[in-house]
């Protein structure tokens, strides 16, 4: 006969299993390990969006350098023409060439200058987002480092005193049966023992035939599922 404790035994070594599994998870940090990654990408599109507006920078000064180097050269070219100092026609005609080439050449660069001013306060408004989402996953981090720990601790602490159950439980076991229980949970994935309901092995969820529950009715022994070979607790 096999004793119901055994069903007792088998719960308390699946909670064990799993706080094991929970304590190795936590232990290698593979949750807190996706949040930080995360938290480093994120960092390190706000690291390319801010060297990307230091070169914005660098250009919008250039070209307002330029813009204004012309803006004077076109004042100083104009004050020759109107100065009275260049009398000879073909000089002024070349002086003229010279005012509109640096019109234009100064319009260039103002368009160019908008359109860079555009793409600055779009790049400023990404950094901007990419600067909270960072500093937001940086908090996410460490919040869950934090819950890490704490989990834990409770983890250790839940896993001590179920070990403690069932060092007291696993004496009051039959010896045969815990020695064929500890067997099978080796090799049934950490399941040796289930419960036997209305001739359903509740292990593998097969249907037991009616010659072998009325074996098992019958029987003295360890009883086990026939399709499975878990002991059967009725």
């Amino acid at each position: 006969m096999t004793s119901p404790r055994l069903l007792e035994l088998q719960d308390l070594d699946t909670a064990i299993d799993r706080l094991r599994a929970r304590a190795r998870s936590l232990e290698e940090g593979g949750e807190l390990a996706a949040v930080r990654t995360e938290a480093d990408a994120s960092e390190e599109d706000l690291g390319e969006l801010r060297l990307k507006l230091d070169e914005l920078r660098r250009d919008q000064a250039r070209l307002e350098r330029e813009i204004d180097s012309m803006t004077q050269k076109e004042k100083a070219e104009q004050t020759r023409m109107y100065d009275g100092s260049i009398v000879n026609a073909k000089e002024l005609e070349a002086l003229q060439h010279e005012i509109s080439s640096v019109q234009t050449r100064r319009s260039d660069r103002e368009d160019e200058l908008l359109a860079l001013l555009e793409l600055r306060e779009q790049v400023e408004a990404d950094a901007t987002r990419a600067e909270q989402r960072t500093t937001a996953l940086r908090a996410t981090a460490e919040r869950a480092a934090a819950a890490s720990t704490d989990e834990l601790a409770r983890v250790e602490s839940e896993l001590d005193d179920r070990v403690a159950e069932r060092a007291a439980l696993a004496p009051e076991i039959e010896s045969d049966v815990l020695e064929l229980y500890e067997d099978l949970r080796r090799l049934k994935k950490g399941v040796g023992a289930a419960a036997l309901v209305d001739g359903v092995c509740q292990a593998c969820h097969e249907e037991l035939s009616a010659v072998e529950l009325d074996k098992l009715k019958r029987g003295d022994g360890i009883r086990r599922c026939e399709h499975c070979r878990r002991i059967l607790v009725v």
